[in-house]
């Protein structure tokens, strides 16, 4: 499938932790990325936007199952493309039942697109 974005952060956001995982591809096509964990107090979501700043990171894609995210999307809004994608076709996904695997399953779709 075509690469729609070469640079891009998949975030599984839960009450008490967010997990991001960056992906990028290289310039010799391989697939690089980087898996964090972040608290979800405000320092922590400003920590979290301040690494993905000096990556140069732009598209964020992240779920949750409750409304956990809304703090998230609040502090970063403006600064990336956010996406907030609907938890239940994520975990349909057979084999994605970690949350660092679901952070990596959201950034290689929205990688493509999708």
């Amino acid at each position: 499938m075509q690469i729609m974005h070469a640079c891009c952060c998949g975030l599984d956001v839960h009450k008490k932790q967010i997990v991001a995982c960056l992906m990028r591809f290289g310039e010799a096509g391989q697939r690089q990325q980087e898996l964090r964990t972040f608290g979800t107090m405000t320092q922590d979501i400003l920590a979290l936007a301040d690494w993905l700043s000096a990556t140069g990171y732009t598209h964020i894609a992240m779920e949750s199952t409750g409304v956990s995210w809304k703090p998230v999307y609040n502090l970063l809004e403006g600064l990336f493309e956010l996406l907030v994608v609907n938890a239940q076709h994520i975990k349909a996904v057979p084999g994605r039942k970690t949350d660092a695997k679901d952070a990596e399953w959201m950034a290689d779709l929205w990688q493509h697109g999708l």
